[in-house]
């Protein structure tokens, strides 16, 4: 197998120690299937054009400039030279600016993973050094670098053999989870349903194993695929019937294994209002 290709390479320096580095790409959509948009009359793929918002007219690519729009069909224009120089200069270094602990930050602010390896075998001895100092410390750094085009602050923890780095989400990215939670109601669960409930995570408990965790929707896919070329039909799949609350009680049993049969200790099922939980601050 042809060894990955290097997204970015430059230095990786905490402190005087400077590491050459290269980082990889750890996650991947090349093996997923490609569908194309296809005009269904004639059969032949569609290509993508850009055009003239009021004149309907293509745009050739050299025409094409980003603008910002500042009121109604008004917009700044930004060539491309005045972007580039606005953008700070890459040194090509992740230069490490703090150390917390491994699981400090929340992860609501991860947002890419990617490998972090040596660039070269001169780099070993120095890598090394940083990821056991990590591992024996149970620590993260924190570094910032210019990736593709952007200041991106990256999370860089020991990985096996080597570091995994995560790009991070700033602060006015992340959605405030008291907006998204805004309507949830206030309920404490208790009795009889809250026993079902723990019981079923504890028979259910286990470990995460990512080789066990298949791509229903690309299996789908990819049956659909296959079932078109062959002139099959393949059934439509039931929907999925939503449990009402007065339903819940004897879906938990079922899911239990306990059928509509109650458990043997008695206890009332039922919610009432309680005091919102504290909510957990971000890293």
């Amino acid at each position: 197998m042809a060894a990955p290709r290097a997204t970015w390479k430059g230095y990786l320096k905490i402190a005087e120690v400077v590491c050459p580095v290269a980082l990889y790409a750890a996650a991947s959509s090349n093996d997923r299937i490609v569908l194309n948009t296809v005009n269904r009359a004639t059969g032949n793929r569609v290509q993508r054009q850009f055009v003239d918002s009021v004149t309907g007219k293509p745009v050739e690519k050299e025409d094409q400039v980003k603008g910002y729009e500042i009121s109604k069909d008004d917009y700044v224009i930004l060539e491309p030279e005045e972007i580039a120089a606005a953008v700070p200069e890459s040194d090509k270094t992740l230069a490490v600016s703090a150390f917390v602990g491994e699981d400090e930050i929340d992860d609501v602010y991860f947002d890419r993973p990617y490998f972090l390896g040596p660039s070269d075998r001169g780099a070993a001895e120095a890598f090394a050094l940083i990821r056991e100092g990590l591992r024996k410390e149970k620590a993260a750094a924190i570094a910032e670098a210019v990736l593709f085009r952007r200041l991106r602050h990256v999370l860089i923890r020991p990985y096996e053999g080597g570091l995994a780095a995560t790009t991070l989400n700033f602060d006015y990215e992340v959605r405030s989870a008291a907006d998204a939670f805004a309507d949830v109601p206030k309920l404490r669960i208790k009795g009889e349903m809250l026993e079902l409930a723990q019981h079923i995570i504890k028979t259910k408990s286990g470990k995460f194993d990512p080789s066990a965790v298949h791509d229903r929707y690309e299996a789908a896919l990819a049956e659909l695929v296959k079932a078109k070329i062959e002139g099959r039909e393949i059934p439509k799949p039931k929907p999925q019937k939503p449990v009402t609350a007065d339903g819940l009680l004897e879906a938990l049993r079922e899911s239990a294994g306990l059928g509509a049969k109650a458990p043997a200790r008695k206890a009332k099922a039922g919610a009432s209002e309680a005091k919102p939980a504290t909510r957990r601050k971000a890293g």
